[in-house]
């Protein structure tokens, strides 16, 4: 069986569960397990699949069908035009979190010498793209998952990154030092949300999408303690549910931040607030 025959057959055999996005999906999976570029795929679509190949595409396509996100079957996902290693330990990064990384660059000079801090980074997304852009920055990124650390700091070898470091520590808890500026993507969605949650959503680690109190427990904690960990006139950005923007907001004015600003996301959606130390 050659590759276009294949995803002929897997597109029509599947025709009642596929989605907008199948036919690259079909690529995508084609393009991992051979080694090469969707381009070449298309080119050589007469090129002939082995039995050890087609055992793998099914088992993968098997697992897309079920719901698991392709970023997870393939390990990896592009953010801020960079690759990184992704697992069923991190969050898959998303386009409307490159807003955070937009807005913290807004603060940032590109020869001026700032330290930053990012809680709960995951696969370091969002550290290293700071980190990528600006070189003479020093970044920390935070989380309370051992193996997410690891998978940070596989991300930063591999893009060779030297100004960023990754720490285990449950927000705060290793942290001893004052920073310029704090980012943050925590868990955001509330436990009356679950039931309309994507599909897809519940293969993403629970840690790094609940929380409390409709979904503001990790906001509202890092809010009030960043305050002892930003310098005078530092900044904190936050990451938040598109429907959160007037609480997320009161939090901030309660603790006493300053220029609290609400920045939309690519989808035109409240998406990140952020707020200045007096």
């Amino acid at each position: 069986m050659n590759i276009r025959t294949w995803s002929h057959e897997a597109y029509l055999k599947f025709k009642s569960v596929r989605n907008s996005s199948f036919k690259l999906d079909l690529n995508i999976l084609l393009s991992f397990v051979l080694k090469k570029k969707i381009s070449w795929l298309i080119s050589h679509d007469t090129f002939e699949l082995n039995n050890n190949i087609l055992k793998r595409l099914h088992s993968l396509l098997m697992r897309r069908i079920c719901g698991e996100p392709i970023s997870y079957l393939v390990g990896k996902k592009e953010f801020w035009s960079l690759s990184f290693i992704v697992s069923k330990n991190t969050l898959i990064p998303r386009p409307e979190t490159e807003t955070l990384v937009e807005n913290a660059l807004m603060r940032i000079d590109n020869n001026s010498h700032k330290k930053i801090l990012d809680l709960g980074t995951g696969c370091g997304c969002i550290a290293l793209a700071l980190a990528s852009m600006r070189l003479n920055c020093d970044v920390v990124g935070v989380d309370r998952v051992h193996e997410s650390i690891n998978i940070a700091k596989r991300n930063a070898k591999i893009l060779r990154c030297k100004n960023v470091v990754f720490l285990h520590s449950f927000w705060f808890s290793k942290i001893n030092e004052k920073y310029d500026i704090i980012v943050s993507n925590p868990p955001y969605i509330g436990l009356n949300e679950i039931k309309d949650l994507d599909n897809e959503l519940f293969f993403e680690p629970f840690l790094a999408l609940i929380s409390s109190e409709n979904g503001l427990s990790s906001i509202r904690y890092i809010i009030k303690n960043s305050k002892r960990y930003l310098k005078r006139m530092g900044w904190l950005l936050i990451e938040h549910g598109w429907m959160q923007r007037a609480r997320v907001q009161r939090l901030f004015k309660e603790n006493n931040y300053f220029n609290i600003i609400t920045y939309q996301d690519y989808s035109g959606n409240d998406r990140v607030t952020v707020g200045q130390k007096r």
